[in-house]
């Protein structure tokens, strides 16, 4: 029953939107605004604004670096990739408890709901409803995303009735003073607030069982943010003019509250019946996400094997679900503040950290860092996201040090004790380092791990010449080179392969040459000829990055692929030239073949190109 099988890519855009904003639309909007207002005034509609523009260098980024990697884990996994297994660990393990704590508060609202209705203790109803949206995981990803979609349509069309009825009814009055306690108040509450914005690391998290990540992931992750972003900054406003100041500060129930002064008796169940659907899909979303990091931690060996097993009837990670239950479970009696503060802080740290790993993986020229979306305006929006997202952290206060530095320190500590001693863990930090030193510390664990995922993302079945490639040898020629001599350097290495004596296939290639020039293009040359034999075929890749000299009067090649195989391979080497020829016809192609750490990095030019594969 339990493997360690894939999980099932079941998502679309529009569950990518929904799962995102079902987990923003929730709690941040149906019980944050009164608290927020208490510290802000008026001026909190500016705070949830600031903190969704703050949101989107970290959404670009974490579009960009999902789109790379798409994989369990979100932010953890490419974290630990720019960063090393150590600072991978600490925001793996935050990301999770930040999303298991909004979990849990979802979960505690929907139980002074339930205990309304039926007579029973709150603890009790809670535990209840954990194992509810536990169940609802373990079925499956796709059907937890539907019923997400769902209740993502009914709070748009509840939120919606909200604005229509609530814009024309705005008193200006209550609008002022907009800044009772200063411009300090608005930034600090941003990252307050900032929590309700959670959803983004979602949809990274789950990222493995999207469709079309490259298209679907960074659409849904920027319609959502900019949907969500609106709904906040006018809902809020408009929650702001129209509850008196005294009824409004720390209230639990705000847009209920609105809803009251808007419509009466319908109004208040209206907005009730919106907030109980936010807190489900805060609990759905945030249970189906959190499992995810302990799943990807346990693959990696820094926790323990079985949270990475997946139940092969429904393809879900079933141990990492119910471990995340769990710690839900244990979490119900936390005070509000606490949850909304720590998870906060986590969040502003994990965006930072994803803007910087942006940076780290592009400055240290990782080549196989593929990502199908290139986050814009490179590196301004990585660095003032950073510059952004640390005033407002700062602005937060002592608090928020105080939980930053506990949650990290408990991190830290549970990578040391345990997964330092059974993972090594290439980083880009390291590629970076070794580009700025000149020192060699990098083995290549990094680049393969990358091509293995760009191959699953882009579902590439390898065929024959990608095998081919894989096992080709290579030559990095230093200087410049005739023709002559590079043959004869050819030959030596492919010849033992071949069968073939290496004189004679030097010869070959000479005399193949002198028949006519096999230069493709300016700076590109397939030298290929028939050996005697059967069954045999062989492939060099040679770059020579000041040039060997085929032709007289031409320039010189600084790609070279040499071909060599009998007569019954014919058909196999035509379309080893066509496959050849698509590939270095993709743009780019040339700054990369001299870019690339030989001599893997050539082989991962070719195996990573977009050519249409052969059955």
């Amino acid at each position: 029953m339990n493997d360690t099988a894939g999980l099932r890519k079941g998502l679309t855009l529009l569950h990518v939107f929904a799962i995102a904003s079902g987990a923003m639309i929730s709690s941040g909007l149906f019980v944050l605004p009164g608290l927020a207002h208490a510290m802000a005034g008026p001026g909190v509609m500016w705070s949830y604004l600031l903190a969704g523009i703050l949101a989107t260098a970290g959404a670009l980024s974490i579009a960009e670096l999902s789109t790379a990697m798409p994989k369990a884990g979100g932010d953890y996994f490419f974290i630990t990739r720019g960063f090393g297994p150590g600072v991978g660990t600490v925001a793996g393990l935050l990301s999770w408890f930040s999303l298991s704590l909004k979990s849990a508060f979802a979960i505690v609202g929907m139980a002074a709901f339930v205990t309304l209705i039926v007579h029973l203790n709150g603890v009790i109803a809670g535990a209840i409803l954990v194992a509810l949206f536990v169940g609802l995981n373990l079925v499956g990803v796709r059907e937890a995303a539907r019923a997400q979609v769902a209740i993502v349509a009914v709070m748009f069309g509840l939120l919606a009735l909200y604005l229509v009825v609530g814009v024309p009814r705005m008193r200006v009055e209550l609008l002022m003073p907009f800044a009772p306690h200063g411009a300090g108040a608005i930034f600090a509450t941003a990252g307050f607030v900032f929590v309700s914005y959670g959803g983004l690391l979602n949809v990274a998290s789950v990222s493995e069982e999207v469709r079309q990540p490259g298209r679907t992931i960074p659409l849904g992750l920027l319609l959502s943010l900019i949907s969500v972003t609106i709904v906040y900054t006018m809902v809020v406003a408009v929650t702001s003019g129209v509850v008196e100041d005294e009824a409004l500060n720390g209230s639990l129930m705000p847009i209920s509250d609105g809803g009251q002064v808007l419509m009466g008796r319908f109004g208040n169940v209206a907005m009730s019946v919106g907030a109980i659907l936010a807190f489900v899909s805060t609990a759905n979303a945030g249970i189906m996400a959190a499992s995810r990091y302990l799943l990807a931690l346990s693959r990696d060996r820094l926790l323990p094997g079985p949270l990475s097993n997946v139940n092969r009837r429904f393809q879900t990670p079933h141990v990492a679900i119910a471990a995340t239950g769990a710690v839900i479970f244990l979490s119900l009696l936390l005070t509000l503040d606490t949850l909304v503060e720590a998870a906060s802080t986590v969040l502003l740290l994990a965006n930072i950290l994803s803007c910087l790993s942006v940076i780290v993986l592009r400055e240290g020229r990782v080549q196989n860092y593929r990502p199908s979306f290139k986050a814009p305006l490179y590196p301004w929006v990585q660095v003032g996201g950073i510059l952004g997202l640390g005033f407002v952290l700062f602005s937060m206060g002592a608090v928020a040090y105080l939980i930053s530095a506990a949650l990290i320190l408990a991190g830290f500590s549970i990578y040391w004790f345990y997964g330092r001693k059974r993972v090594s863990q290439e980083s880009a930090l390291l590629h970076l380092i070794e580009r700025l030193t000149a020192r060699e510390l990098v083995t290549g664990s990094l680049e393969s791990e990358l091509k293995q995922i760009v191959h699953e993302r882009d579902e590439v079945a390898l065929d024959r010449f990608d095998h081919l490639v894989e096992d080709a040898p290579v030559l990095d020629v230093e200087g410049p080179m005739a023709s002559e001599a590079f043959f004869a350097a050819a030959a030596e290495e492919l010849s033992p392969r071949l069968g073939v004596g290496t004189e004679e296939l030097a010869s070959m290639l000479r005399r193949r040459e002198e028949q006519g020039s096999t230069m493709l293009s300016e700076s590109m040359a397939i030298p290929h000829v028939i050996i005697p034999g059967d069954h045999q075929f062989g492939l060099l890749l040679a770059r020579a990055r000041e040039g060997v000299h085929f032709t007289d009067g031409q320039p010189t090649a600084k790609a070279i692929f040499v071909l060599a195989g009998t007569g019954d391979e014919r058909n196999f080497h035509l379309r080893a030239l066509a496959a050849i020829a698509q590939t270095v016809q993709e743009e780019g192609f040339e700054r990369r073949w001299l870019a690339a750490t030989a001599p893997q990095g050539l082989r991962d030019v070719l195996l990573l190109s977009q050519r249409g594969r052969q059955e």
